[in-house]
């Protein structure tokens, strides 16, 4: 995205704040729904004379095509680079190859790096080993741990992980953010789930005895994230009840640390 109201156009529109995105200070938000709810998250940063998104592949087309009816008249050029431009996610290296920026959503999910597909190809790297550090830092990931189009922001964590910025002016679906936010209202959260074995697959129901308190998302060994109604876990914690999944018992986590914005 590039243009001279390319930045002003993309601050009334999604969650985090435009105007402190710069080279080498990406941002994590999203594109709600009206009615508060994640159409596709993203890593939104700022390269040369222009804004990149780094968004979900199967995503990036509805994306583009909601941007371009929100743009009017806005001098703004859309272009989708999805079919040249791959991104690989790089940590525990250093230094990082020209171009890499810091993933804003947690420190210890390293750095992201926008290029050639081919490019990347050469060095795929291990998606088994990042998915299971992306689950050790209890972040997640939209279509496996939670579902676009029917989930607000704070029931995937994101005021907790930087998408979020309660400060900045008005977007879409922000008085429902706002409302949830400053009222404490969140019913629902991801949280991280270990196991004494091998976690069960991904969708199997949590439960606090026979009652059903959530159901499990990303798995890695004896790990996974889980989406939790918090009044029923507390309900179970209170009585003592353990949890379970498959019939293998679990303990939850706690909450991703990192401090929201604003």
């Amino acid at each position: 995205m590039s243009g001279a109201e390319a930045r002003g156009f993309l601050q009334g529109l999604f969650t985090c704040d435009v105007e402190r995105v710069a080279p080498g200070n990406p941002a994590f938000g999203a594109l709600l729904t009206p009615q508060g709810k994640i159409i596709v998250d993203f890593v939104l940063s700022e390269q040369g004379d222009a804004f990149w998104l780094d968004v979900p592949a199967p995503l990036a087309a509805d994306l583009l095509k909601r941007l371009r009816l929100y743009r009017l008249r806005a001098q703004i050029e859309l272009r989708d680079l999805s079919e040249t431009l791959g991104v690989q996610a790089i940590w525990g290296e250093e230094p990082l190859p020209a171009g890499a920026q810091p993933d804003p959503r947690h420190p210890s999910l390293g750095a992201r790096l926008i290029a050639d597909r081919a490019t990347l190809a050469a060095s795929p790297g291990d998606r088994t080993a990042y998915e299971a550090q992306r689950i050790a830092c209890g972040i997640p990931k939209g279509g496996d741990d939670f579902a676009y189009g029917d989930t607000f922001p704070h029931e995937a964590n994101m005021d907790l992980i930087s998408g979020v910025d309660f400060k900045k002016g008005c977007y879409v679906g922000q008085e429902v953010v706002s409302r949830v936010h400053h009222r404490g209202t969140a019913r629902r959260r991801i949280l991280p789930a270990a196991f004494a074995a091998a976690a069960p697959a991904p969708g199997t129901p949590v439960l606090a005895g026979e009652t059903e308190v959530g159901a499990l998302g990303s798995t890695a060994g004896a790990h996974a994230l889980a989406s939790i109604r918090l009044d029923r876990a507390e309900d179970a914690r209170a009585a003592g009840t353990p949890l379970s999944a498959g019939g293998i018992a679990l303990t939850l986590g706690a909450l991703p640390s990192r401090a929201p914005q604003g």
